[in-house]
């Protein structure tokens, strides 16, 4: 057994936790997967590489209309998927191998393998071999992350399935692809794949997209999804069986009866959940809540001194920056246990990259009613702003949310071209405190740009007059 000062789990955000002020620290880094965790390897940064690639191939459906005429005249598969893995590839290798043998890290044992809690501050970790060492430490931070989630569903297993772990490297395209999910990650890979010309069946057990999103954002893109590729609504996937043509046959269950959707290839993407049952936290004493995300107070500590957690592991939102900014302030807490600070998640925004794409932070309306909170709307359409107008963009919309006596804001909602980007001045806005009047009045807005869609929706708000 050894004994550590520091010990990481996970090479995600957990990893950027270590810069030279801990550099005379005895520290263990624990990694069950390829080194830099989900976002590097199977999450946002290929993710969206494979986003950008699929707008390129999207143009010539609708550069006709603008006097361009365009075809696509093929998709090489093996090429983009090359391309974007041979950047992102060599860069967990390169990260592995500083920690492993640079200088900086001297002080720094990299463990392969899976760790386990088996007492208190005590850490099995079992490889890939099956060799198992045990350690110790002192401190400890909980960055294990979080997995797709696969739902029991009869046969699957058998006729095979992919996850967002394992879509992007497939040998080739199939012709045709089952999704299942209404979520974030079931709506980047159907525009994904639907743009490179694989026919998407999307299938949805509940009855509108990303439902989570306020029901206007929500409702929009559904209507756009449905008219772009196959989407089920109110859909129970049931069972799945191999054809006798050698596809596969997903059988669902709808108020319109039974169906049966052949494809090529199933992806599921209904979520992700963390990865406290591996570590089995109770056995160090951490507790967990039932979503079975480990507990944390408002420094990332969890009911046990000395052990924290970050990200996915802990955190509801899942998104990259909020495990980003957690692991900023676990990093600063271990350096300064006597003057820690909290993590700030008043206004966390989050992007879906689909087609078009959607960006929002704060309340949605649904929430804002539900939590007895006054507000009004303003909102603003991409057809009415100079830049919108060239694109003829007729579907796009902002939507803001603000208290109606102090002009503050409480929310923004956006589907749109370029929507994660023109929401950034209004989280800005929220972070700072300034309200709506003085954030349209009190600058200039780049005309004839895209953020005169907030200027215009800021400028909607029916507000008290000061």
């Amino acid at each position: 057994m050894t004994h550590y000062d520091l010990a990481i789990i996970g090479t995600g955000s957990g990893n950027s936790i270590l810069d030279g002020r801990f550099a005379d620290l005895k520290t263990a880094i624990v990694e069950r997967g390829t080194f830099g965790g989900t976002c590097l390897n199977v999450g946002c940064i290929p993710t969206k590489m494979f986003v950008h690639t699929a707008d390129l191939a999207k143009t010539p459906s609708y550069s006709s209309r603008f006097g361009v005429d365009e075809d696509l005249t093929g998709v090489r598969w093996p090429d983009i998927r090359d391309r974007i893995f041979g950047r992102i590839d060599p860069i967990a290798a390169g990260g592995e191998e500083y920690r492993e043998h640079h200088a900086d890290n001297a002080n720094v044992t990299v463990y392969h393998g899976t760790g386990r809690f088996t007492g208190t501050k005590e850490l099995s970790i079992t490889a890939a071999d099956g060799s198992v060492r045990v350690i110790t430490a002192d401190r400890i931070v909980l960055a294990a992350g979080s997995r797709p989630n696969v739902p029991f569903v009869p046969g699957l297993a058998e006729v095979g399935y992919h996850t967002s772990d394992t879509i992007m490297r497939l040998g080739e395209l199939p012709a045709r692809l089952g999704i299942i999910g209404s979520g974030f990650v079931a709506a980047e890979f159907a525009h994904v794949f639907a743009s490179l010309g694989v026919e998407v069946t999307l299938i949805a057990r509940s009855g509108l997209l990303l439902r989570h999103e306020d029901t206007e954002i929500a409702t929009r893109y559904t209507e756009l999804a449905s008219a772009a590729y196959d989407v089920r609504l109110n859909h129970d996937t049931v069972s799945a069986c191999r054809l006798d043509d050698g596809s596969i046959g997903l059988e669902t269950l709808s108020p319109g009866g039974r169906d049966e959707i052949a494809v090529d290839e199933v992806l599921v993407a209904i979520g992700r959940r963390p990865n406290s049952d591996l570590l089995d936290p109770a056995a160090t004493g951490v507790t967990l809540d039932e979503d079975e995300r480990v507990v944390v107070d408002a420094h990332q500590q969890t009911v046990v001194d000395g052990i924290y957690a970050l990200g996915d592991l802990s955190s509801k939102y899942q998104l990259k920056h909020v495990a980003n900014h957690e692991a900023r302030v676990v990093q600063h807490n271990l350096l300064h246990p006597d003057e820690q600070i909290e993590s700030d998640h008043r206004y966390v925004p989050s992007a879906v990259f689909g087609s078009p794409q959607i960006a929002s932070v704060g309340l949605t309306e649904e929430e804002a009613v539900e939590q007895g909170v006054q507000y009004v709307v303003g909102r603003a359409e991409y057809a009415g702003i100079a830049y919108g107008w060239a694109m003829e963009n007729t579907t796009g919309f902002a939507k803001l949310l603000a208290d109606p006596k102090t002009g503050l804001l409480l929310g923004a909602h956006i589907i749109g071209p370029q929507a994660s980007a023109i929401l950034q001045p209004i989280i800005q806005a929220m972070s700072f405190g300034l309200d709506a009047h003085t954030m349209a009045r009190g600058q200039y807005w780049i005309h004839p740009a895209l953020p005169e869609l907030i200027e215009n929706a800021l400028l909607d708000l029916p507000l008290a007059k000061g």
